[in-house]
């Protein structure tokens, strides 16, 4: 639990772009039940959170991703971060969309990268990757390098790191599951009771509530 990752997991807390709900929980469009609801696109009204993000990111890519020469960003919730990223870092800012467009020429990347450009794929929020890993093979098609993804938060969900170690990705993520939960039970957002459901679900999403 690195001192990043508490930053990260209290300020998503602290503004509401995480909500922990273990005893009524939420439906995702999966039709899972889940204690946890993300939406991590509420960083951006925040300046000083979405700073900490940006530096955060950056200093990540630079430490895991030297060799990084492109950033980008998936359609829409990573293109202002792979923005304020490759501001900071003082490179190239490509966007991909999630499917090619069916007019002009057919763009799946916005920006332009070059055959070889070595690439980082930024993404707000990873579940079980499949949206991000298919942004990193469009991008692979069109002649990108990528290096790896990275992303603010992970549910560390266990098909999430079956996804990219079959995809033979790289992830590195700025907070995680573990940490905000902690972090939940240490300034009082949950309980004891509350905070065991939340480790379950962890483990296994279909049987946490049993």
């Amino acid at each position: 639990m690195t001192e990043l990752a508490k930053t990260v997991a209290k300020d998503l807390l602290d503004i509401k772009a995480v909500f922990l709900s273990p005893k009524e929980p939420f439906t995702w469009a999966s039709g899972i039940h889940s204690p946890i609801y993300t939406d991590n696109r509420i960083t951006m009204s925040y300046p000083e959170v979405r700073r900490q993000i940006a530096q955060g990111f950056a200093d990540t890519i630079k430490r895991e991703f030297p060799d990084v020469e492109v950033i980008a960003g998936t359609a829409t919730a990573g293109i202002p971060h792979a923005a304020w990223v490759a501001e900071i870092l003082d490179l190239p800012m490509v966007y991909i969309r999630s499917k090619a467009k069916d007019h002009g020429k057919g763009n799946q990347i916005e920006g332009r990268i070059s055959q070889g450009q070595k690439m980082i794929v930024i993404e707000d929020l990873i579940s079980t990757g499949g949206s991000v890993i298919e942004a990193a093979e469009a991008a692979k098609r069109e002649g990108a390098d990528v290096l790896g993804v990275a992303a603010i938060f992970t549910y560390e969900l266990p098909k999430g790191t079956e996804n990219f170690e079959k995809a033979d990705m790289k992830l590195v993520t700025l907070s995680n599951y573990s940490t905000l939960i902690e972090i939940a039970k240490e300034t009082g957002y949950v309980d004891d009771a509350e905070l065991e459901l939340l480790k379950r679900f962890k483990e296994n999403q279909e049987t946490w509530q049993d």
